[in-house]
Formats: C-alpha cells, sequence, structure tokens
C-alpha cells in the first residue's frame, strides 16, 4: 500500500507518517522501480502502535522504547497486545459514558456532581460551609477523585468515612475553624502544635497511616506541596507537624 493508503487505514496523516520515519519510530520501506514506497501489514500494525502509545501519553522516546523492546515479536502477538489496548480504551470510554449518564438522569447538578458517587457521600457529611480551609479541604478531595483510579478512589472514600463522628468538641468542623483561625498567624504560633496534636488524636489510625505514608510518594504527596502553595505559613505549620507527631507515634 502506498503512504496515503498507510495513514488512513491507521487513521492519522501522511505528515504525521513522515514525521515518525524521521524520528526513527518507523522504518521506511524501500522504494520500488517506479519511485514509490509500498508499505506493508507490518507497517500499519507498528505505526497503529505508535498512535496508541501516544494517546495513552506516552513520548516519543518511550515509545521508542517500548517498540525496540518488541523487535523480532511474533505478529499475531503483537496485534493481540495492540486489540488489549484497545479493549482497555474501550472499556475506559464506557465507564466515563455511564458516569455521564447518571449526571445527565438527575434532575439537578450541584458542584459535587462531578466527582465519583462514593465521594460525593462523603463530601456531603463535610461541615464545610463558612469555613475558607473548609472548602479549601473540600476542592483538594475533589482534585485527587479526579486523578485517581477508580478503585482508589473508592478505597479512599471508605477511608474518609472513618473519620469520628462530629463529638466531644474535636469534629472536623471544630478543626476547620481552628485552621481558619491560623490564616493570618505566624509559624511559631504555640496553636500550630497543639492543633497538629489536636488531630493526630482525631485521625483514624487507618487515615494517619496512609497521610503518613503518601508524603514521600511523588504521586499521592502532591497535597502537602499544594497546601504550602496555596496556605499560610501557620497552616501549613500545623500539617508539617502533624506528619512528624504522626511519624513518632508509629514509630514508638
Amino acid at each position: 500500500m502506498r503512504i496515503g493508503e498507510l495513514a488512513t487505514l491507521v487513521g492519522v496523516s501522511t505528515r504525521t507518517v513522515r514525521h515518525y520515519h524521521h524520528q526513527g519510530l518507523l522504518p521506511e520501506p524501500d522504494r520500488l522501480a517506479n519511485g514509490y514506497r509500498e508499505y506493508r501489514l507490518r507497517d500499519a500494525v507498528v505505526l497503529a502502535r505508535v498512535r496508541r502509545l501516544t494517546e495513552l501519553g506516552l513520548s516519543l522516546d518511550e515509545i521508542r522504547d517500548v517498540l525496540a523492546d518488541e523487535q523480532g515479536r511474533d505478529l499475531r502477538e503483537v496485534l493481540a497486545e495492540l486489540d488489549a489496548d484497545l479493549a482497555r480504551q474501550q472499556e475506559a470510554i464506557g465507564a466515563r459514558r455511564a458516569r455521564l449518564a447518571a449526571l445527565l438522569n438527575r434532575g439537578a447538578l450541584d458542584p459535587d456532581s462531578t466527582v465519583s458517587p462514593e465521594l460525593a457521600t462523603v463530601l456531603r457529611d463535610l461541615p464545610t460551609e463558612g469555613s475558607a480551609f473548609g472548602q479549601f479541604d473540600r476542592d483538594l478531595l475533589t482534585v485527587f477523585d479526579a486523578g485517581a483510579d477508580p478503585a482508589d478512589r473508592a478505597a479512599f472514600a471508605e477511608l474518609l468515612r472513618g473519620l469520628p463522628e462530629e463529638t466531644g468538641g474535636r469534629g472536623a468542623a471544630d478543626i476547620y475553624r481552628k485552621l481558619d483561625e491560623l490564616a493570618g498567624a505566624e509559624p511559631t504560633d504555640p496553636r500550630v502544635g497543639a492543633l497538629a496534636d489536636e488531630l493526630a488524636a482525631y485521625l483514624p489510625a487507618e487515615i494517619a497511616s496512609a497521610m503518613v505514608g503518601s508524603v514521600d510518594d511523588p504521586q499521592t504527596g502532591q497535597w502537602l506541596a499544594t497546601m504550602t502553595r496555596e496556605l499560610s505559613a501557620a497552616q501549613v505549620g500545623v500539617f508539617r507537624t502533624l506528619v512528624a507527631r504522626l511519624r513518632e507515634r508509629g514509630s514508638c
């Protein structure tokens, strides 16, 4: 097949095919006597693989490494893996469409409509009204929910449902209020350490463990970096001190 037929078959432009030739991702076939290049099924498979990997977010350098690992593999095996990739993509699209259908079937949409059903239940119970930090906490949870895998979302929501009831003056509303009061305070304010101790006592062991474990993870540890950019030094100090307290408690 000619380059135009190859591009049409895979769903890319001829310019893209030539670009992949230039990048070394797609070998250029030899020219025939008439001066045209003749592409074969293997070329179409490689091109489809490159397109799929770019859709998954891989860089061209990463794709080059993947293709190098596939050298010498049987064509049927490569086709089967490509089919599996497409099946996973179809499943993900189906899940998103089901979520959209559920949203469209609701009579009215609210800010929590776009989060997973598991987290929406948790957010409805958070006493964030009138609290600047409470709204920040809600926004942070919403962003995490959007970027997490479905299994992680469910597990995270289950953790949050383990928070204690609003009793004994140590509930979320009271903690939100105290964090709001630290908005203009210095990081050396004695309330920083006191509130960190209160939070350490408030959080269930499962949440405390997950919080400490996530700090050094480049994916899940973004919550502390986000706080550093968005909150006051005293508020951030509460959570840095909290993590230190939790680590000490875990080592005891």
